[in-house]
């Protein structure tokens, strides 16, 4: 079924459509999750709230994008919501230079995975990873970032380059050719 026939069936209540939506992109949406949430748990349910938005929302949906485009907007979004509700929850903290505890391991080029990048880039603090998420995977302008997150455009760059420096550290650290 293609997307667009998959978003109509979904909004004429079609509950096989409304799982074959969610069987098609939640593996992956729960990937963007969790690069934002570092807890697992807390991802699932941020990606559970962003399809209840997304089925909530589907009839907006004009196709001028992809429909996968447009629900990774959305699980992006829930998981900004849920980082501004903790850093609420944890008074204000800021986006700010964070020690980065750095833990060396004998890591060979074959073992440095996607999945061991994205622990990298999880250890990261949350300032960093999030605008580091926001600008180098899903290509938000520094001026989106800022008015998205609530900071100035220059912040949102100097966490970005932070971000890459921290990254070029500990890929150093672990004797990682960049």
């Amino acid at each position: 079924m293609n997307d667009e026939t998959l978003v109509k069936e979904c909004v004429s209540g079609n509950a096989k459509a409304q799982r074959l939506l969610f069987d098609r992109f939640s593996a992956k949406m729960l990937g963007v999750a969790i690069r934002y949430i570092k807890d697992k748990e807390r991802a699932e349910d941020v990606l559970q709230d962003a399809f209840i938005k997304v089925f909530k929302n589907l009839k907006k949906f004009k196709h001028d994008g992809s429909l996968e485009g447009w629900i990774r907007r959305i699980v992006v979004n829930t998981a900004l919501d849920q980082l501004r509700k903790n850093k609420k929850r944890q008074g204000d903290l800021e986006l700010d230079d964070s020690f980065i505890e750095i833990t060396t391991n004998s890591f060979t080029e074959e073992q440095l995975q996607a999945e061991s990048l994205m622990k990298i880039v999880q250890s990261l603090p949350d300032g960093y990873r999030t605008v580091f998420n926001l600008f180098a995977i899903e290509g938000y302008s520094h001026k989106e970032i800022a008015e998205k997150l609530n900071i100035t455009e220059n912040t949102s760059k100097s966490q970005y380059s932070r971000a890459k420096s921290a990254l070029r550290e500990i890929l150093n650290k672990l004797n990682i050719e960049r």
